[in-house]
Formats: structure tokens, sequence, C-alpha cells
């Protein structure tokens, strides 16, 4: 780490919305070029900063800067180069030199203190004065907002974050309690605030720290899927973050309940805290789900007639179970239809849909994924969208959670019947948003494979509708003959079952590749990328994904997408990179959206490059490729499907990884031509049955897998898998249980 101080020259180039700059600092000796984000620099302002010098392929070389700040003017010339710089609005060169020229030395405690004299100067009305005083007496608290932060390793740009959300308040805040940073500053956790903490002297006992550490661990349960933690576990993660005793855990918790943070109730035997968000959102979708199991009487000999009209006109032939969904799509305001691959629900479906038309109904269709969703609009011919397009996104940045869509209880969906597929996906978040969004009638018709991976987010939506038993379930089991002769689907089924596949490769569509050594493994994906599954499932190379139950490891996803990228997007010349973290990002890259963000803009293009249609919401698990590194701007514009290019500031670059890898988990909702998937060792509780079977039923026309058969047949017969809490089921049932006592 290298230290500089100089004079601003020339600002080369600036982007307000990020703040990244390109500046020439000049002084004794030095005269260099610098790059990094700056908030509030102009010309002739004095900084010191500190960096590393590197060089640049077409700039030659430039200053790094890590951190900086701006030192006052000591004497009267640098005071009026700072005040003529332009970072006092409306106040320029002439002026500048007036005021100085009057004041001398003393400027700076004129404006600071005594503001009212500065009308003494021709061109300054009292209403001019006030107003240099206050931008002056900003520019000061943020500069000194910065350097507070900066001591305790805060990046200028969450540094900007913070001052932003606190103003002048923000030393006082952070000194008071610096564990506020942890729950109002999206990008500080709770690790960074308590080393926040710990460089002040705060007291490593205080009931503050606790209850920042038992939200953080609620907050954390909640990243891994779950909407409560049992007590004693939740105890036991609050002890290794912070050492916490019993009694002052029993006493923080019953502190947290007061100030009505947390929730902690007693259900069959179990004591379980809740963050009080989730508490009240399965209480919420419990009590809708029951309102709308209103059932109703249909012609029954009339619905069979229209039925078999629809599959003469179709050429479809109903199975019983199938038929059964379709009446039962007429007669109950929500239904649940589930089954694996090749069952037949896409066909249950379409025929629900042209039943609800020739009733002139009017039906919306929509998934968690635009992937989903385009796939179900292909095979339906019924448009369809995410759910979160079809609640329409708020664009107000302030409002957050369900907050985020437009379409509520105040401003419902217009529909006769709504159909959701890929249940499976949904967590309470977009269930209780979406269930908000229906009014009192409409026909809800939930679709998924219960067996697939639960959702990302927290919940377990699908599986505790079905397992309340409060609910009309239509289970297809049934696969037809043109799934049969697909053995992705037969092994899907029988992966299902818990029986042993046939991994001796005379199949057409399955494959095991058995190696031992990771190398190898390496080499054979590759192989089959850039050479042999393009041709073969008649795709481009870039469709064909790797899915990996990991992260971490070496067939985990952070280090095979650095393999991947260095054969499939080599670096080279003419292709501009971004090193983030660990991430080098570059130019023609295949990227992920890791989390759901309501609040990036996308545009659509046409080919001449004038804009056609924009909007806002990027959702985790959505796949692009990077088009463009703007260097100077330090942003990165990534384009999704549908020809949506979004450009990403260095805020949101977290939001991005590279997506030539991707986890199992991360692919729900989405098919691809051809999988690949390397298995060869891993923990037990991630390496099971659940996982591989949601993996394979993403292939639509080919599946390899690369590694080892004893994996294979292990992850069969393993059924355990991570326990992840949720109480919807519960709360349906005990709702349940009241409805029926006052029937």
């Amino acid at each position: 780490m290298e230290h500089i101080k100089g004079y601003v020259e020339k600002i080369v180039y600036h982007n307000d919305e990020n703040s990244y700059t390109v500046l020439n600092v000049t002084g004794a000796g030095l005269d260099v070029m610098c790059v990094g984000y700056f908030t509030d620099v102009s010309a002739g302002v004095y900084i010191e900063a500190d960096g590393n010098y590197v060089l640049h392929k077409t700039y030659g070389e430039q200053f790094s800067v890590s951190s900086y700040q701006i030192s006052q003017p000591e004497n009267a010339a640098a005071m009026e180069v700072y005040l003529g710089s332009g970072v006092i609005k409306g106040l320029g060169k002439t002026m500048a030199k007036r005021i100085v020229k009057h004041f001398g030395d003393k400027t700076f405690d004129v404006i600071e203190k005594e503001p009212e004299k500065l009308a003494q100067i021709k061109g300054i009305s009292d209403r001019k004065a006030r107003e240099i005083a206050e931008q002056f007496e900003e520019k000061r608290e943020f500069r000194e907002a910065m350097v507070f932060l900066g001591q305790y390793g805060i990046s200028n740009n969450l540094s900007m974050k913070i001052y932003k959300k606190y103003g002048s308040e923000m030393v006082k805040i952070v000194k008071e309690n610096p564990y506020r940073l942890a729950e109002d500053i999206v990008g500080v956790g709770f690790k960074t605030a308590d080393e926040i903490a710990a460089k002040m002297g705060y007291p490593m006992d205080s009931s503050s720290r606790y209850k920042a550490g038992i939200m953080y661990a609620l907050n954390e349960a909640s990243a891994n899927g779950n909407t409560y933690l049992p007590y004693d576990e939740l105890y036991s993660k609050a002890k290794f973050i912070m050492g916490i005793s019993e009694e002052e855990f029993a006493g923080d918790i019953e502190g947290l309940q007061m100030d009505r943070r947390i929730k902690r109730i007693n259900k069959n035997g179990e004591d379980r805290v809740y963050h009080i968000t989730f508490y009240y959102m399965e209480l919420d979708v419990a009590r809708r789900l029951l309102d709308m199991n209103v059932k109703s009487r249909a012609d029954k000999a009339l619905m069979g007639k229209k039925v078999r009209q629809i599959e003469k006109k179709n050429g479809i032939q109903l199975e019983e179970l199938q038929r059964k969904a379709v009446y039962e799509a007429v007669e109950s305001g929500l239904l649940i239809i589930t089954g694996g691959p090749g069952t037949g629900k896409t066909t249950t479906i379409n025929t629900i849909i042209r039943l609800f038309e020739e009733e002139n109904m009017e039906i919306l269709l929509a998934a968690p994924t635009g992937r989903a969703a385009k796939r179900i609009t292909e095979t339906t011919g019924h448009e369809a969208q995410t759910i979160h397009r079809l609640l329409e996104i708020d664009g107000n940045p302030e409002n957050e959670g369900p907050s985020k869509f437009e379409k509520n209880e105040e401003n419902p969906l217009e529909a006769d019947a709504v159909i959701i597929d890929e249940m499976s996906m949904v967590d309470i978040y977009l269930m209780y948003s979406l269930l908000k969004a229906i009014p009192a009638g409409t026909r809800v018709i939930l679709v998924g494979d219960v067996n697939q991976l639960p959702s990302v987010g927290p919940g377990n939506v699908l599986k505790d509708i079905i397992r309340s038993e409060c609910f009309d379930v239509v289970r297809l089991n049934k696969i037809f003959r043109q799934a049969v002769e697909s053995d992705i689907i037969t092994n899907a089924h029988k992966i299902n079952a818990g029986q042993q596949i046939k991994l001796d490769n005379k199949s057409m569509d399955f494959f095991m590749l058995d190696r031992r050594d990771v190398t190898q493994i390496e080499s054979v994906i590759l192989s089959l990328i850039m050479y042999k599954l393009p041709g073969y499932v008649d795709s481009d190379r870039y469709d064909i994904q790797v899915l990996t139950p990991m992260r971490k490891g070496e067939l985990g996803v952070e280090n095979l997408n650095k393999v991947l990228q260095k054969y499939l997007n080599p670096a080279s010349d003419d292709k501009n990179e971004k090193k983030w973290g660990d991430i080098v990002f570059r130019e023609g890259d295949k990227v992920m959206q890791i989390k759901n963000d309501y609040q990036l803009d996308w545009t659509v293009y046409s080919k001449y490059g004038t804009e056609i249609q924009s909007g806002s919401g990027v959702f985790n698990g959505d796949i692009g490729f990077i088009r463009n590194i703007n260097e100077f701007a330090g942003t990165i514009t990534v384009e999704y499907e549908e020809g949506k290019r979004v450009e990403y500031e260095p805020g949101n670059f977290d939001e991005l990884e590279l997506a030539y890898a991707v986890t199992i988990h991360k692919s729900q909702g989405s098919e691809y031509p051809a999988v690949i998937l390397p298995l060869l060792s891993g923990p037990r509780m991630l390496f099971n049955r659940n996982l591989l079977y949601t993996a394979v039923t993403r292939a639509k026309k080919c599946v390899a897998i690369v590694g080892s058969s004893e994996m294979v047949q292990k992850m069969i017969d393993n059924i355990d898998e991570t326990k992840r809490y949720s109480g919807l089921s519960d709360a349906i049932m005990e709702m349940k249980e009241e409805e029926d006592v006052f029937v």
C-alpha cells in the first residue's frame, strides 16, 4: 500500500451514479492519474490517498485509490483554489477570489461561524451567504464522516451509503450503537458491525450486541431456508457467534419479544423463535389459503362432455388422475397438482386452460423464473409471466419486502383463475405477496413437483400446503409412453423411488463417465462442453450447464467457474475485464444474478440502438452474458433473456457471479439441453437423493455424470436432507381446526 498527497488538477471523468472517478493529482514531484470512487472531490481540492500503482493496458500507469481523505486548506491561496473549484455550487473562481481577498486566512472561520458577513461581498445576498455556509457545513460533515468510518476499515462506497442513511447524525448513531449498521444498512453484516464496535471499545457484553447477534443468527437461518429456529438451536448459534451465556440469552430473547422483533411460541412441543416478519407471513398465508378453499358444484355430465370435446380437438386422451384434476379445478377454489417429469402436468394444465377459456374466464399464468415462464408459454400457447412481473414491481427504492409490488389488496389482480407452475420454487415472501393480490372468488391452481428441492428463499411452501392435508391435492403418477422412451425421465423416477439406475452407457440420453481424478473430471467436462455435446443436442456450448452440489472444493462452483472461464472465455486484448474480490469478470462471460434486486433497471434496445422497452427488477437465478465493461464508468452491462440489458455499478457487483457452473439448488425452474454433473465426493447431507433427482430433471436431451458411479448409488440410497424449519403447515391445520369448531 502506498500513500500520495497533492492537489486535484483536473477531473477527467466522474460517474454521478456510482462515484467512479478518474482524476489527475499533482504535488511536490507528483503528477499521476488516479482512479477510484470519489464522492466529494473537485479541481483544486487537496487530498491524501492510499492505494497501489497499476499498469493499465491502454492508459498506462495509474494510481488505484482504496481510501482517501480531503485536507482542508490552511492558507488564503489554497482556500481560494478550493472555493473556486466548484465544490460549492454557485460559487465560481471570481467570487472565490473576492471572498478570500476580503477575509484572507480567516475565510473558512467566517464561513463556518459568521456566514452573514459573506453578504459584505458584492454579489452575495443574505440568502446566498446562507446557502454557501450550508453547503460548506455539509461538505465538512461528510468529510468527517468519511474519515470517521475510514478508520474502521469501511470503504468509501459503503461510507457514502451509511452517511446517506443517517446524515449529520451518523457519527452520533454509530458511536452510541454500532450494531444499528447491521440492521439498517444493506452490505453491513453483524460481523462487520462487531469489528467496528470492538475497535471503538464498545462493551462486548452489551445487550445491544447480543440482540444484534441473535437477529443475525435468525437472518442467517432464513438465508438457509428457515422461517424459525428452535430455541436451543438459536442459542447454540448465538453462543458460537458471541459467547453469550444462557441467562443473558434468555433475557435478550425476552427483550426482543417486548420490542416486537421476534415471536417465541411453543408448537407441538417445540420451542420456536421466529423473526416477527416470518411469523406473521405464515399466519397470513395460512388464512388466505383457507379463505380461497371454497367448494362449488358443477354439472358433471356437462363438464365431462366438454372435456371429451377438448380431448378430441387436441388429439389427447386424459388418464384418470388427469381427468380428476380437471374436474377439481372447476369445483375447487384452491387445487394443488403435483407430479414428476413425464406424468402429464402440462397436458392437464392445457386442458384446464381450454375448459376455462370456453367459459370466457380470464386466466393468468405465472412461474417463479423467466425461464420457467417461457417454457410454460411454449407448451401451453398461453402467455405466462414471472410472478414478479405479474405482481408489477414498485420502482420506489424506499419500499421493501411485500410492498415492492403494485398489486395487493387495494389493487388486486383481475382474473377468474390464477395458475402458478413450478411451485416448489416459491418461498414464503413470494407466496405472501401473491396471495395478497388475489381477490376472493378467484380460482387458484398450484402446480409443481413436490419432490424437487425446496425454494432457495425461506419456507417450504408447496410441501407444507400438501402436508397440512387441508386442500384438494391431485398426485399425477403415471409416466406416459413418450416419456418412458427417455432414460432421463425413467431414471429420475427410479431415483425418486430409491431404485438404482443402470450406468452402462447403453442409453442415448443418460451417460456415466467414470473418472476418479479431479483433473481428469475437469478435462472431460471441458471436452463435453466444447466438442461433444453441442452437436449431439443441437445447441450452443453456452446452453450446456454444469450443475454441482457444492460451492466450495475442487468440483464446487467457485473453482469450476475459474477453470471453465479460462477455456470457454479466455483473456484477450479485445475483452475488457473487471476484478471483483476473487472473481474476474470478462466481456463475454456467462453470469448469474444471485439475489432478488427489485430496483435494478433494465432496458431492451432495437437493433438500431433505440430503446423499445424498460422496467426494473432482476432476480435470483437469472442467467445472462456480459456485453460490456466500461472501465471509465466502472460499470458492467449484462444482457439477460429477451434482450434485457442491465448496467451494474460497483455497489451491485456482489449480486453477480460466473455461471458456467451453478449449484443444483440455483438451477431450479430451469431446463437445459444438456446437463453435466460432476459427482465425486462431498458431505452426506448434501449428496442425497433429492439433490440428484432435481439435477437430473433439469436436463431436456442429455445427462452426463462425470465422476464416481459409487457416489451416484450412495446418493440414491441417501434420504437424509438438511432440516428446514417452517411452520406453515401447522398454521394451516390450527386455523382449520378453529374453523371446524365454529361450523
